[in-house]
């Protein structure tokens, strides 16, 4: 069990499950700031953790403050929130449901485009909040660690309590449509908009006839009208508003299928009272229009008329009546249009300009009945609403928000990509998975510097490098609330005890003061984690984590304080990330960023994380599940030989080229017999119950 080597007092069951049995003391703890996750802190018996036999790391001793991993940040919106879903509508994230269809992004050739996705978990939490006012009049309501896609790069709401992250300021453009001031709630069953619905619906598309057929017998009068559509959502609607005016109509087939065209259905009544009806008052165009006439009549002529394709949103009629009454409408919601030149068959079209955001505004204000009309899939992701943030200020108190997790890592909310959360629900074991649990539970060795200067002490102890983040990140967000590096620094370096620290954090430049007083006592080596360099795939695969160019900004911070840094070019993902172009792209900007070294190695899937990252295969790039299969087949970790020494000869030119030291995990298979033959400690030298807690 990975829970060797801590002591458990008067445990309380629900603390932690699967600790029923077990003697000890497990304290849970929940905070507004880390609303989502779970710290479990735990009094530890040892700090210093001895690195097992067969590893092929060059070192002996590790240091792991934190189990699992806070970096996966819990962020949080207004349950009210629109969220865009996949039929083109926008329903408020509190009433989505896990299952359901909606509408993210994905990166696709050059453009990130709107694409179908599910939802995949959903929660609530009270935290306190932030709005966020846009030019076009868009307001967000989000918790401070929510993030949004901007031209920048994603970034959160507010700054971190402790340390540094990318967040909002007022210089940035969020991407996405918006929906400027709140659109009004569907008017569908208030009556006028049901009048300009039937009014729009029936001019555009309906028959009304009156005829009169003589005979011998006797003069027959007939009175028809008839809608005859392929989209039943349209006719459906139509039916229901004639029947709340006391017309009941009948259906039946009125065209079969054929190869060219849509079966069609049609709805019909002969009652001359009821065709008279709709003919003098239910598609009246009243002198004086209300709002909701104005859209009811734009969703019923559009329902009927309208057509959106190839990103063009046309209303089509030959009635001046019709067209001047469309142009009116869309004018009063302020909806920019164009009346384009008539046809040969006297058709003109009524074209709404603007780009998505005025096409997203008329499907919001209007609300059409036929779905296939509204869908943006496919759409790149350019807008030319006018998204600058205007505005960010906190909310007083705590108040109820929602977050979801989806197929893609984000969804359209009020407009705008966000990012969703990805905190997976607790575990239920005590034995943690790579996955769920290790997002949201954090176990946190609080004692463990008064444990780690005891350890020190000993006259056993030989002094040797010992490393920080080789399990989990030291300077992940949970060190903002327990501020454990310091005294751990502080201690070894009193000691006179080398360190290493890997972190994927920028909170370690909170330590940098105290990081160059430690190291004019002992050497101390800093390198800094960045595997991705593309957006969009470290958001995927690291969610919660420090923007790259942060990280990159904090290798230069390191830098500038006089520190070699080095970075973990680590892992490599075949055919994701091991292109000449992504390998140089990267390296340039560690050059830029004053990286001393990098040190790279392709993916390895330790048998916890292999199905978490197949799982994320099958959902990101199932093209590429095959071949993956065949790279770690069955219970393999690691990528083959050949495959190792194809990328040595990729990489090693391309690092020479950036003015770089290079390191790779082969280099480290050299290395290992001969530092474990100098930093070999003797049997009486490993303090008490300590135990590896090694990733690799």
């Amino acid at each position: 069990m990975r829970w060797q080597g801590q002591t458990i007092d008067d445990a309380d069951p629900s603390a932690l499950p699967g600790l029923e049995n077990r003697n000890g003391i497990v304290q849970s703890v929940t905070t507004p700031e880390f609303s989502g996750m779970t710290f479990h802190e735990v009094l530890a018996k040892s700090a210093l953790n001895a690195v097992p036999g067969p590893s092929r790391m060059p070192f002996n001793w590790t240091i792991n403050p934190y189990r699992g991993c806070s970096h996966a940040c819990v962020y949080c919106l207004d349950p009210s929130t629109l969220v865009l879903c996949a039929d083109g509508r926008q329903r408020q994230i509190g009433g989505l449901r896990v299952g359901e269809e909606i509408i993210g992004t994905q990166r696709q050739g050059r453009y990130r485009r709107y694409v179908r996705t599910r939802v995949e978990a959903k929660w609530t939490t009270r935290k306190s909040a932030y709005r966020i006012t846009l030019a076009d009049g868009t307001e967000l309501v989000a918790s401070g660690d929510h993030r949004f896609l901007t031209d920048r790069g994603w970034k959160h709401v507010a700054d971190a309590h402790e340390g540094q992250r990318p967040h909002l300021t007022l210089n940035n453009r969020l991407l996405g449509f918006g929906v400027g001031s709140p659109p009004a709630a569907d008017g569908a069953e208030h009556e006028d908009y049901r009048l300009g619905y039937l009014s729009g619906m029936i001019r555009g598309d309906g028959m009304i006839f009156h005829g009169v057929y003589p005979s011998k017998e006797r003069v027959r009068h007939v009175h028809r009208f008839r809608l005859a559509l392929k989209d039943e959502e349209a006719l459906d609607r139509t039916r229901a508003y004639l029947s709340s005016e006391g017309i009941p109509t009948i259906t039946r087939a009125f065209a079969p299928e054929s190869e060219t065209r849509a079966p069609m259905v049609a709805i019909h009544t002969a009652k001359k009272a009821d065709v008279d009806l709709i003919e003098t008052r239910l598609t009246a165009i009243p002198f004086m229009q209300s709002r909701e006439w104005q859209r009811g009549f734009l969703s019923g002529i559009f329902d009927a008329e309208g057509s959106c394709s190839r990103g063009v949103l046309r209303i089509s009629n030959s009635h001046p009546i019709l067209l001047n009454t469309t142009m009116s409408a869309l004018s009063t919601f302020g909806i920019p249009c164009v009346l384009e030149p008539a046809r040969a068959n006297g058709v003109r079209s009524v074209r709404v300009t603007g780009g998505l955001p005025a096409r997203m505004k008329f499907f919001a204000v209007v609300s059409p009945a036929i779905t296939r009309k509204l869908s943006i899939e496919g759409t790149a992701v350019k807008s030319v609403a006018d998204l600058r943030i205007v505005s960010i200020e906190p909310l007083p108190g705590t108040r109820t928000l929602v977050d979801i997790t989806t197929g893609t890592g984000d969804f359209v909310a009020n407009g705008v990509i966000s990012h969703n959360c990805f905190a997976r629900g607790t575990h239920q074991y005590l034995d943690l998975d790579a996955g769920h649990d290790f997002d949201s539970q954090i176990v946190v060795k609080t004692n463990i510097v008064e444990v780690l200067r005891r350890e020190l002490r000993r006259g056993s102890w030989q002094h040797e490098t010992v490393a920080l983040g080789t399990n989990t990140d030291p300077y992940q967000r949970a060190e903002g609330r327990y501020r454990l590096m310091p005294g751990i620094i502080q201690a070894l370096a009193e000691s006179g005890t080398p360190m290493s620290i890997l972190t994927k954090g920028t909170l370690v430049r909170r330590d940098i003061p105290l990081l160059m007083e430690a190291a004019k006592r002992v050497p101390i080596d800093i390198q800094m984690s960045i595997a991705m360099y593309d957006d969009a795939l470290q958001h995927s695969i690291e969610p919660g984590t420090p923007t790259t160019q942060a990280r990159l900004d904090t290798v230069r911070a390191l830098t500038d304080a006089g520190f070699r840094v080095g970075v973990f070019l680590m892992p490599v993902l075949p055919h994701i990330t091991d292109s000449v172009g992504a390998i140089d792209e990267a390296l340039s900007r560690i050059a830029d960023a004053g990286a001393d070294h990098a040190v790279y190695g392709a993916l390895h899937l330790r048998a916890g994380v292999k199905p978490w990252f197949f799982e994320w295969l099958q959902r990101e790039r199932p093209d590429l599940v095959a071949s993956y299969r065949g790279l770690y087949p069955g219970a393999a970790a690691e990528a083959p030989k050949g495959y190792r020494q194809w990328l040595a000869k990729r990489m090693r030119p391309l690092i020479r080229t950036h003015g770089l030291h290079t390191q790779s995990e082969e280099d480290h298979d050299r290395m290992r017999g001969i530092m474990r033959e100098r930093m070999r400690p003797t049997p009486a030298s490993a303090p008490p119950a300590a135990k590896a807690e090694m990733l690799f």
